[in-house]
């Protein structure tokens, strides 16, 4: 399969029509994806940040409920479907420039979001000490 898939949405019109207009018209990536972050729906956390294709992000808008691109299985990701972590979608918003995807979600079974168990997947921070960096769980 292509991994755009069949596009279901219109391409962008004019510049105007793309930042200010009404009509969702995503500009995938030369791959066939667009970037997207996801974020709890009530504390505002950010949960992860994963990649659709056009068929991912039309099953998101018609379920209710997260899909993916998974670019190292090569196929579509209903997030949750094995863990029981279901994303159910609670607002979509695009960037300025439709090229960016933010969900507000609530999160389902453990609430966690990240295959390592965790509730994030940014659960680390970059420090920095004698010139060198390091990571360190947050």
């Amino acid at each position: 399969m292509n991994v755009s898939g069949s596009p279901p949405f219109p391409a962008a019109g004019s510049k105007a029509e793309l930042e200010e207009g009404t009509v969702l018209s995503p500009r995938f990536g030369a791959d066939g994806l667009i970037t997207c972050v996801t974020m709890d729906a009530i504390t505002g956390e950010i949960l992860m940040v994963a990649h659709m294709n056009a068929e991912a992000l039309a099953k998101t808008i018609e379920t209710g409920e997260a899909w993916y691109w998974s670019r190292s299985r090569g196929e579509l990701w209903h997030k949750g479907a094995t863990s029981g972590q279901i994303q159910t979608v609670r607002e979509i918003r695009v960037d300025c420039d439709q090229d960016a995807l933010l969900l507000k979600v609530q999160v389902a079974g453990d609430g966690g979001c990240c295959h390592t168990g965790r509730r994030s997947c940014f659960y680390r921070r970059v420090e920095m000490s004698d010139g060198r960096t390091r990571l360190v769980i947050a």
